[in-house]
């Protein structure tokens, strides 16, 4: 396109849209049932905090519980 004055005009050509984010996939009723049902019955959950499963891996050796083994530190034994 020209105009008048012999300058160029470009066309507007507007961006294309940007891909929205994908959606995480749903869980389907059936599993979401079940949650339900375990919730229900304080069963742990996937995914949820459970105060249980923390206190059991939890480090059962206190520093200094038990004596340092004889000789001296880092004699390669």
């Amino acid at each position: 396109m020209h105009t008048a004055t012999g300058r160029q005009r470009r066309p507007f050509v507007p961006r294309p849209a940007e891909p929205a984010a994908p959606q995480p996939p749903q869980d389907p009723p059936i599993y979401r049932e079940v949650m339900r049902a375990w919730a229900d019955r304080g069963r742990t959950l996937p995914g949820r905090h459970d105060p249980e499963w923390v206190e059991l891996a939890a480090p059962q050796v206190v520093k200094g519980q038990f004596s340092e083994p004889p000789g001296p530190p880092h004699d390669g034994r």
